[in-house]
């Protein structure tokens, strides 16, 4: 049977180089710099937020002559909040 540390090594070597124990978990404050456009309610990841079809371009992410999007930045999508209250 192994010890406790020895299974942790050996089940830390099994896992791939990107999860470590700095970044194994989310970091709750990680959206509060990421980029939002006009139409968006909150940074995307936010808790109680969802994507949505962006009601400017129905999605397609361009205006009528072409040109990305400026509610949704070109995305097609935007982000709202969800639940109800």
């Amino acid at each position: 049977m192994l010890a406790a540390a020895q299974w942790h090594a050996a089940l830390r070597a099994n896992l791939p180089s990107s999860v470590n124990q700095e970044n194994a978990m989310p970091d709750p404050n990680s959206n509060a710099n990421a980029p939002t456009n006009p139409g968006d309610e909150a940074p995307a990841g936010t808790p109680g937020t969802g994507e949505d079809v962006c009601p400017a371009c129905s999605g397609s992410g361009k205006t009528g002559d072409g040109q990305p999007c400026p509610n949704c930045g070109g995305s097609g999508t935007i982000v709202e909040a969800i639940g109800g209250g």
